[in-house]
């Protein structure tokens, strides 16, 4: 078993040095201006840091690093006028301790060379993107939303506190980082599909912000754009999706099991956006390069904070309902905070499921109810903002998937 388990080592270690290696062989160049190292040399160094540690242990490796280092600062110093990077070196360094890591954890130094080939192969296109592609205000939103992720959100406490123990500030920070992190994937794939699914996909990611919002923004581009009358109604219907998915996001984040029990009904509500949206587009050709969504930032800050705001609020009188009145006062809180957002009704009742204070079959109701008035919102909206052929297609659409979504209940 103990030979097996090294041949494996050792062979994990000759392939991240053949894989590496190989896309370093490819760069090298010719003549006197090629690299110090390649396909041999990584191989080779990935087996000697494999062969040394179970040899010698962290000791020995640390002499070879020693004696590799001077060998590539002398490799370095030779060839710096021609290219001062120092990626290949690094490279050769990572790969001697990844050769080690392959006799303690074989596949997660392999997993480790595999990801960093990758950045080898695809270097010129991350110079590209982080040269010319990401502006000032994605980098900033990026740092933010790393700092909320992985500073803020550990340290927040995970326990529900305050009056009628409505609060949890891990919970609301992590639907925070939620906010944050989904508007920024949204950004970024209506900047990977370019301007001919613009409407549709700009809607899907101004969706995780405000669905309703969005609504408002395609009624208005009818009044520019009469000829992509179903175009934008679509793009309007396709915004469902993010609710949708958001709702679910929600739910697995803050209370799982109910997630389990809202299932079908979210499902059947994203199906049938989805279907009705496409259907629509059928008939419509290509949006013009011209005729792009503005999508702004990464995502928005200060809507996430003002979700942050409305949560805290709508809990804390959630709980006050729940507490004085029982059920039917969560019920009324939820239908008339739905007509404002349905995201923030969905996460005050799942905190209430979680924290114990209501079942889980009571507070799938609530939760439906939510979404129905906002659908409502949503209706209202499309009236007001596209005129009456707009609400007419948006209207069709938003009846569908919430009579959709209370069929899913008879399932779950």
């Amino acid at each position: 078993m103990t030979g097996t388990l090294g041949f494996a080592g050792a062979a994990a270690a000759l392939g991240i040095g053949m894989l590496v290696g190989l896309e370093r062989e490819r760069h090298k160049g010719q003549g006197e201006y090629r690299a110090f190292a390649g396909f041999r040399t990584y191989s080779i160094t990935a087996l000697l840091g494999y062969v040394t540690q179970q040899v010698g242990g962290a000791v020995l490796l640390g002499l070879i690093a020693v004696c590799l280092g001077v060998l590539a600062s002398t490799a370095y110093w030779k060839t710096e006028d021609k290219d001062p990077g120092i990626t290949s070196e690094v490279a050769l360094f990572t790969v001697l301790v990844l050769g080690a890591l392959c006799g303690i954890n074989p596949a997660l130094a392999t997993a480790i060379g595999v990801v960093m080939a990758g950045l080898l192969v695809y270097r010129q296109k991350l110079h590209d993107f982080a040269r010319s592609q990401l502006t000032d205000a994605e980098m900033r939103d990026g740092l933010l939303l790393l700092i909320v992720a992985l500073v803020v959100l550990p340290l927040a406490p995970d326990r529900y506190f305050g009056p009628y123990g409505a609060l949890n500030p891990r919970a609301i920070c992590t639907l925070t980082a939620l906010l944050m992190a989904i508007g920024a994937v949204g950004h970024v794939a209506v900047r990977a599909l370019g301007p001919r699914y613009g409407y549709a996909v700009g809607a899907i990611a101004s969706g995780f912000a405000s669905s309703t919002v969005t609504i408002a923004a395609m009624g208005q581009a009818v009044a520019k754009e009469p000829n992509h009358l179903r175009t934008l109604a679509a793009a309007a219907i396709f915004s469902n999706v993010a609710t949708m998915a958001q709702a679910g996001l929600i739910l697995g984040t803050v209370a799982p099991a109910l997630l389990v029990k809202m299932a079908w009904p979210l499902l059947a509500g994203l199906v049938t956006a989805v279907l009705y949206g496409m259907g629509l587009m059928l008939r419509t050709g290509a949006v013009p390069a011209s005729q792009t969504l503005e999508v702004g930032g990464a995502f928005d800050l200060k809507l996430a904070l003002l979700m942050v705001l409305m949560l805290t609020g709508i809990t804390f009188v959630s709980s006050v309902m729940l507490y004085h009145f029982g059920q039917v006062g969560v019920m009324l809180t939820a239908t008339v905070s739905g007509f404002a957002d349905a995201h923030a009704s969905t996460a005050s009742i799942a905190a209430l499921a979680t924290s114990g204070q209501l079942s889980l079959d009571a507070a799938a109701i609530p939760i439906l109810l939510a979404i129905s008035c906002n659908s409502v919102s949503k209706c209202l909206v499309a009236w007001v903002s596209g005129g009456r052929r707009f609400a007419v297609y948006v209207i069709a659409g938003q009846v569908l998937l919430t009579g959709a979504m209370w069929l899913g209940t008879l399932v779950s």
